[in-house]
């Protein structure tokens, strides 16, 4: 059974509105972007490999966590599964998906609730959804829901920001983000934002996509326990030259600001997002991990391997 619970608000979605419009220069950006990120992507061969789910459940306070690539996590509790902003894609347009997909879409069991942080096409993706089973149904940002109802589940439900739902003992809170939420450009009415998921004493958070803001710090003040901090790391060097991702030093940031006891890093290496290369934002994230002297808490997962914590 799910049911909305009364949650303190702060503040409006807007406020952390990163805008659309692009920044000087992003002709150069975009013509950076094709010729060095899309074009090499397209005649490269995909990486990775799909691996079959691990399906038993783990133990009482103990949380699996399976990277599938870009921002989608299977997240495994002993008494619930949650799929955040599930995404297997193999093109967004001419952007080519670089690695495989770690889990076969149709070897994913019957979840709780499925989770999207917002409408863009890369978390948003409605082939994928179509395919997954959801108990509890599907959980969207504010103004998203008549995107989602045709899907095939049984309930779509709609948070704002700060609001807080139960499922059979499980709790999602909606928590903001520095980003936008349009699907295409009209359409900014749209929220957006992260998920902090609690489930038999463990919680993961889960950013969406952001920006560096002071809300991190909020976050972490209204929940002193996360265990686990799925940070996006890539698409920093952003081709409109908006401030609207998270470099690795930011995500490192945000994550000394949460207060979460590891980090797994997302948004990376699965699609050519931003004009930075392949490889840098793990390898700017382990350096300053390293220079701060937090190496044991950045966990870097294979596509499809479950991490348990």
């Amino acid at each position: 059974m799910l049911r909305k619970r009364d949650y303190p608000k702060t503040g409006q979605v807007s406020a952390h509105y990163s805008g659309l419009l692009p920044q000087k220069g992003w002709p150069g950006r975009n013509y950076k972007f094709f010729r060095h990120r899309i074009v090499p992507g397209i005649f490269s061969k995909r990486g990775g490999l799909s691996q079959d789910p691990v399906l038993t459940v783990p133990d009482n306070g103990c949380v699996r966590v399976t990277w599938v690539g870009h921002a989608s996590f299977l997240l495994q509790f002993a008494d619930h599964s949650v799929m955040v902003d599930p995404n297997w894609a193999r093109w967004h347009g001419f952007v080519k998906r670089l690695r495989e997909p770690g889990l076969p879409l149709k070897a994913i069991p019957e979840l709780d609730l499925v989770l999207v942080s917002h409408a863009h096409f890369d978390h948003l993706h409605k082939p994928s959804l179509k395919v997954l089973q959801s108990r509890g149904g599907i959980v969207v940002p504010r103004g998203s829901a008549n995107l989602v109802r045709k899907l095939g589940f049984p309930a779509v439900h709609e948070m704002k920001v700060w609001d807080a739902i139960e499922y059979n003992n499980m709790n999602v809170i909606h928590t903001p983000s520095h980003h936008w939420g349009a699907r295409y450009l009209h359409d900014i009415h749209r929220d957006y934002g992260g998920y902090l998921v609690e489930s038999g004493g463990k919680s993961v958070f889960h950013c969406g996509d952001s920006a560096w803001f002071d809300g991190f710090a909020e976050i972490g003040r209204r929940h002193q326990n996360i265990d686990v901090a799925l940070m996006p790391i890539g698409a920093y060097d952003a081709p409109s030259g908006r401030d609207v991702h998270l470099n690795p030093e930011e995500a490192v940031r945000a994550f000394a600001e949460l207060g979460a006891k590891v980090m797994i890093p997302m948004h990376y290496g699965t699609f050519p997002l931003g004009n930075e290369p392949i490889g840098e934002p793990v390898e700017r994230l382990l350096m300053e991990a390293d220079r701060l002297g937090i190496s044991e808490k950045i966990l870097i997962p294979e596509e499809g391997v479950g991490i348990e914590w």
